[in-house]
């Protein structure tokens, strides 16, 4: 007897996770987040989960407080005699601290691995870990969907020619080759350097640009700084235009002020974190059907690569 499917969202994923239980077909589950007045929370099923593969969809940004929720809704489902708990977090907080890049720090990506399975959580599905690698933090099955299955086909339409794709760090090469295979196009890389976190102190393109429709890919936009100084660089190059393609909108303090005053002519992005206000520049495309078919998926013991490789 196959397990009957439950998709609940949390606070910070409601539209995304309503939209992936519609493009699955069914409603998505009840359930309530109580607050306290000290801002503790406390989530409860309003349904029965006894027996059921339960889907929990959270991103986790800002992490702190979703990652609680999160940890909470496992751990009540687990209670709860659910057959399975899977948790669907779109986009993983803390993953840019994937190692020891200097010493006496933490690896932020490692404790939140380290809390999923914890309470109890019997499979991770994500998208674009900011590194691949932290896959192997986990002793769980992890889903890693790759989210240009969804924006390539929107550079794809644009039908630009002499097509460029661009990295914005050096860091980002494998992931903006990989999308420029899909196009047969060569790349460029943005060199930068950095004297703190958020802050460049330098860049260059290493690669010629001139008369190029260029297309920047990475995987978060954080303050937008990086991104706005690559495209105004490569336009001082010679590039015909640039766009960017970004899975993770993080668009803290400045960044969206920072867009719609940059030279890029927009940025492409996905829903896995909803924008906090309105962007010309900014169009968004959903990654709910994917997702919604990786569930499936994992419920039908299907392949999972075989929905983008």
């Amino acid at each position: 007897m196959s397990q009957q499917v439950k998709i609940f969202a949390g606070n910070a994923s409601r539209e995304l996770g309503e939209q992936i239980a519609a493009a699955y077909g069914i409603q998505p589950g009840d359930l309530s987040i109580q607050r306290f007045a000290d801002t503790e929370l406390g989530p409860s099923f309003n349904e029965s989960v006894r027996g059921c593969a339960v889907f929990l969809i959270q991103s986790t940004n800002p992490p702190a407080e979703n990652l609680m929720e999160l940890a909470l809704m496992v751990d009540a489902a687990k209670r709860a005699s659910a057959y399975k708990v899977n948790v669907v977090m779109p986009y993983m907080g803390y993953a840019r601290q994937d190692r020891k890049d200097k010493p006496r720090v933490s690896i932020g990506a490692k404790v939140v691995a380290n809390m999923i399975q914890s309470v109890g959580a019997d499979r991770l599905m994500t998208c674009d870990l900011h590194a691949g690698q932290i896959q192997g933090f986990y002793d769980i099955p992890v889903d890693h969907l790759d989210g240009s299955t969804v924006t390539a086909p929107y550079i794809k339409s644009l039908n630009l020619d002499n097509l460029l794709f661009a990295s914005p760090d050096v860091g980002g090469v494998v992931r903006t080759r990989a999308f420029a295979k899909k196009f047969g196009a060569e790349i460029v890389v943005c060199d930068k350097m950095r004297l703190r976190a958020n802050e460049i102190a330098s860049m260059q393109v290493i690669g010629d640009v001139t008369g190029m429709n260029v297309v920047l890919v990475d995987d978060i936009v954080d303050t937008a700084g990086t991104i706005c100084k690559a495209a105004e660089l490569l336009m001082e190059r010679g590039a015909k235009s640039v766009r960017a393609v970004i899975t993770h909108p993080v668009l803290s303090g400045p960044a969206h002020e920072r867009i719609r005053n940059s030279v890029l002519e927009e940025l492409v992005v996905t829903d896995t974190i909803p924008l906090k206000e309105e962007n010309p520049k900014i169009k968004v495309i959903s990654l709910a059907p994917l997702f919604a078919q990786a569930i499936h998926n994992v419920v039908s013991h299907e392949s999972i690569s075989s929905l983008f490789v």
